[in-house]
């Protein structure tokens, strides 16, 4: 529509101009240097215009290589965009090897390498080739030296997932000397401590793990795994549990499995009513199942009490089998086995668990019930094999009331004869 008009006004101009030129063509002279030009007014429009044309050719004439370069590195540019993207795809679905090749042709192209570098290396490792993984790592970081943390993270990662520990190990170490606190390098090596089993490596690391670039699920595994190997040291004393417990970062000892470890090692110190009142404390912020198993483990010095306090719990989590489980091993403690019997049969209803079944059948054989006692055993162990549909069920045991009685006229086990006594809980 713009172009119409323009072309219209273009006519009507060209037409009202043509009117008084064909009356008066006018007269140009023009001399120069001793040279005389004459032209009607027409023609000097023309010649301007023509002289308009030589120039603008040349011009284009003289940036025609420079355009046709532009044009050429555009072309090649998106080529190899192309083959990173098909690259990408046959990597995506398992063909390595073509990927590979894809990627190391799209470097021709591309004005970004590092990342075609470092997933070819990716590419060569999952085609069992380590040298040549260790070759494109090479290029990527001569290529681009100002990347060299990225180059030495990714070759360490792709060593972890190779189970080359010791190699990752010395790969991030040269990253630590520049960046101590790095957050994914002290993730990858906590993740080798505990691959290794390095213990003492990986509890000196815990104060540093709070920066760690770790999936807060992650973090918490490892260092749970760390702590409850520290204090399942023989010789460890208060001292040493506190100064490693406030050694963990902040938010770290707000999770409920770790305040369950750390309660379980208090108890062990012989704290048993300060470890309750952490877990009691812990469960009021957060209803955990690792604090409400810990707490039927814990020996604090009123062990009535705790079962009352369990037993009120049970008013709003009446249906929870890890709940049952604890009050029915705090019955246990006072020696109230008709109520343990009903509570680990409740729980497990419930929620079946091999901790469940392995208490249950201690206490069965107490009762001389050797054939549900092996049975529970089987069934506990079933759970972890995936066997228990194999297996018969157990016989309906007696009733709580008749068991009680029992208990009352001396018929129960006692609790040398149960061996659930607090310290065996």
């Amino acid at each position: 529509m713009r172009v119409g008009l323009w072309g219209l006004a273009a006519v009507f101009l060209g037409a009202f101009a043509a009117h008084f030129l064909l009356q008066d063509r006018g007269y140009v002279l023009i001399n120069f240097l001793g040279y005389v030009v004459q032209m009607s007014v027409p023609g000097l429009l023309l010649a301007l215009a023509a002289a308009y044309a030589g120039v603008r050719a040349l011009l284009a004439l003289w940036r025609a290589p420079r355009r046709l370069g532009e044009v050429v590195a555009e072309r090649r540019v998106r080529r190899a965009g192309q083959k990173l993207t098909r690259g990408l795809i046959h990597m995506a679905e398992g063909d390595w090897s073509r990927g590979e090749r894809l990627l190391a042709q799209s470097l021709r192209g591309t004005d970004a390498p590092l990342i075609n570098y470092l997933l070819a290396a990716r590419a060569a490792q999952l085609q069992g080739s380590d040298g040549r993984r260790d070759d494109w790592l090479k290029l990527a970081y001569e290529e681009m030296p100002e990347a060299e943390t990225a180059v030495l993270l990714t070759q360490a990662e792709l060593q972890l997932e190779h189970q080359e520990f010791e190699r990752a190990l010395a790969t991030l170490s040269s990253i630590q000397e520049a960046h101590p606190n790095h957050p994914v390098a002290l993730a990858l090596v906590a993740k080798i401590y505990q691959a290794l089993e390095d213990w003492d490596q990986l509890i000196a690391l815990l104060p540093q793990l709070g920066e760690a670039r770790l999936d807060p699920r992650e973090l918490e595994s490892l260092s749970a795994a760390a702590l409850e190997v520290y204090v399942g040291r023989q010789g460890m004393t208060h001292d040493d549990l506190e100064r490693v417990w406030g050694q963990l970062p902040a938010r770290l000892r707000k999770t409920p499995r770790l305040i369950a470890i750390y309660a379980l090692a208090l108890s062990a110190l012989g704290r048993g009513t300060e470890a309750e009142k952490e877990v009691r404390a812990a469960l009021k912020r957060d209803w955990d199942e690792n604090l409400v198993l810990a707490y039927g483990r814990i020996h604090a010095s009123d062990a009535e009490k705790q079962l009352r306090r369990a037993e009120e719990w049970l008013k709003a989590h009446a249906e929870d089998g890890a709940l049952l489980l604890t009050v029915a091993r705090l019955c246990m403690a006072l020696e109230l086995w008709g109520k343990a019997r009903s509570y680990l049969e409740s729980s497990l209803a419930m929620s079946p668990r091999t901790d469940a079944y392995a208490l249950y059948g201690r206490l069965l054989n107490q009762f001389g019930e050797e054939s549900n006692a092996a049975l529970a055993f089987s069934m506990g162990l079933g759970l972890v094999t995936g066997a228990v549909d194999e297996l018969p069920a157990l016989d309906a045991p007696g009733t709580p009331i008749a068991r009680d009685e029992a208990e009352s006229v001396g018929g129960g086990p006692t609790e040398a004869e149960s061996g659930a006594n607090p310290a065996t809980r």
